[in-house]
């Protein structure tokens, strides 16, 4: 009986009403709205250039676009800089907001709350207020041209010692107790029993941190003067005003796409993680 109402409630989900063939409807004419500027650059990188402009001549895609940019523009030097950042500040982001999630989640600690809240105010400025002071400070250390200098202002994240936090207080605090029973030091019991139980916080707040990273502009724009320690950002916006006068759209465009396929594809990727990862790290 039980099997018989189940299979009734999925059949009538999955009935479709005029209601629902309008909204289905709405829904994908916007996303299909949404992703004519993608379609349009994909289409462009891989087009002769002599027919970028015209939307409907057909030619058969070609590869030179790709190899006259590459040769045109280290962006083999800009895409090693960009992956250097990216997954430096990771590291040191998951290894802060691991420690400070247990702390506010499972450590009581006089003004505890009051803390978190001063910590949370950091979600409320935008990084763009924090450049000049962030410059000035840097500049004090000899840090300015350097990657580590680029790095250095987000390591601390209080999105993901909020993601942290919210989800280690979701997990039972027995787990955490029979290890401190049987012996298990602190180091111990994150590495083994809190750090595989967060892999979905992980995931969800690395694509958030990897995607910021990625596209990161103004910041790096001001901190890095020289072509060796240039980001895939700041090499793309140099090489498309070189090609302005020219109005070269195969050519930045397939610079453009060279840019934001791995996003892409990270994102194909982990989706389905990315999604499920926000669902059951506190956040309904």
């Amino acid at each position: 009986m039980t099997s018989l109402k189940l299979n009734k409630a999925r059949a009538a989900s999955w009935k479709i009403t005029p209601g629902k063939a309008l909204v289905y409807g709405f829904m994908y004419l916007f996303a299909l709205v949404c992703m004519i500027p993608l379609l349009w650059m994909v289409r462009t990188a891989f087009i002769n250039p002599k027919k970028a402009l015209d939307l409907f001549s057909v030619s058969w895609p070609t590869m030179q676009n790709f190899t006259r940019i590459w040769n045109a523009a280290p962006f083999g030097t800009y895409y090693a800089n960009t992956f250097y950042i990216v997954f430096g500040v990771l590291a040191v982001q998951f290894v802060l907001i691991t420690m400070t999630g247990y702390a506010f989640a499972r450590l009581d600690f006089y003004g505890k709350n009051v803390l978190f809240v001063l910590f949370l105010t950091q979600l409320m400025i935008t990084p763009d207020v924090l450049i000049l002071p962030n410059y000035r400070l840097l500049a004090g250390f000899n840090l300015t041209n350097t990657l580590i200098g680029v790095m250095l202002p987000f390591f601390a994240s209080a999105m993901g010692t909020f993601l942290m936090r919210q989800t280690i207080k979701t997990i039972p605090i027995e787990l955490e107790e029979a290890a401190k029973v049987d012996g298990c030091p602190l180091p111990r019991l994150i590495t083994q029993i809190y750090v595989p139980l967060l892999t979905p916080v992980y995931i969800a707040f690395g694509m958030i941190s990897a995607s910021y990273q990625w596209n990161n502009f103004l910041w790096p724009l001001i901190m890095i003067n020289s072509v060796s320690k240039r980001p895939l950002t700041v090499g793309l916006a140099i090489f498309a005003m070189s090609y302005e006068t020219g109005a070269q759209w195969s050519d930045v465009c397939a610079a453009t796409l060279l840019v934001v396929s791995p996003l892409l594809i990270l994102f194909f990727v982990f989706q389905r993680q990315f999604i499920e990862s926000f669902a059951h790290s506190g956040i309904k």
